[in-house]
């Protein structure tokens, strides 16, 4: 569940969506993004540019979903050809997102992806979407990173480890170990727990069957953690989304990201996070 009030996911989107905008406005659009490498400035730019203008289709045509007509009787966006087309493009689409979102009631029902069918999922989900590829926006450009804001980590934390890394989806189910892990973010105080199990189902769209496969629960309660993982909120909402190589789970004192605890399970939860977020 969104753990911040709507309107500061609004300010959140509004603001990063501008940080992404500068650091990018003067950038040379061939520069690779360091952190996604078969992309350039120019394809990030667009990247951002099409979620957003996805998203403001969907919450525009409430309840449909991207399949029904309502939408898909809408002009596809083509890619312009300049880069300062794609500049004003982005400028175009990052305002209608904010529109749609500030006209919606956040409980109104809306198509997500996740299951969770409101349109304050998507207040949720564009605010971390424009906060983290903002960070590749900077990288790109050789700039400084602007820290995350320290609340907005924190709920980025709780999303990637519950939603984008954990929640089963319809079609599936996810059946816990009993084996749970803290993760502590020491300068919010937030404690979240994660339980280990496996997930099994039939994905409907592509036919892939998954069995047992390793995964992941956030819980509101459990058994005692095996394991702890501790960080500020910003370093590890920076690390779920691997954006920067240098935070690398240690048990030094002086590691930003600290693993304490049972090896083997810190060790499977290690592993599922380290696949990529998809």
């Amino acid at each position: 569940m969104p753990r911040l009030e709507y309107p500061t996911y609004l300010d959140h989107i509004r603001t990063e969506s501008a940080r992404f905008r500068a650091a990018l406005a003067d950038c040379d659009p061939a520069a690779k993004v360091p952190t996604c490498p078969d992309w350039d400035a120019a394809d990030l730019l667009w990247h951002l540019a099409g979620v957003q203008l996805f998203w403001a289709k969907v919450i525009r045509h409430r309840p449909a979903s991207p399949d029904d007509p309502a939408i898909g009787s809408e002009d596809a966006a083509e890619r312009p050809a300049s880069y300062a087309e794609l500049l004003d493009a982005f400028d175009d689409y990052s305002h209608a997102l904010a529109t749609e979102l500030e006209r919606a009631d956040p409980e109104a029902e809306a198509w997500h992806w996740s299951g969770d069918l409101r349109v304050g999922t998507s207040y949720r989900r564009q605010a971390h979407e424009a906060a983290i590829h903002r960070i590749d926006a900077e990288l790109t450009a050789g700039l400084a990173v602007t820290p995350l804001d320290a609340a907005l980590a924190d709920d980025g934390v709780a999303e990637a480890l519950g939603v984008m890394y954990g929640g089963a989806p319809e079609w599936g189910s996810f059946t816990g170990s009993g084996e749970t892990i803290g993760v502590h973010l020491s300068d919010t105080g937030t404690r979240l727990l994660v339980e280990l199990g496996a997930f099994s189902g039939t994905d409907p769209d592509s036919g892939t069957t998954y069995t047992d496969e390793d995964d992941i629960a956030l819980v509101d309660d459990g058994a005692d953690p095996l394991a702890t993982i501790t960080g500020t909120a910003a370093d590890l909402d920076t690390w779920l989304w691997k954006r920067d190589p240098a935070l690398l789970p240690g048990k030094g004192a002086d590691d930003r990201i600290r693993v304490d605890g049972d090896r083997i399970a810190c060790e499977k939860l290690l592993a599922i996070l380290g696949q990529p977020i998809n």
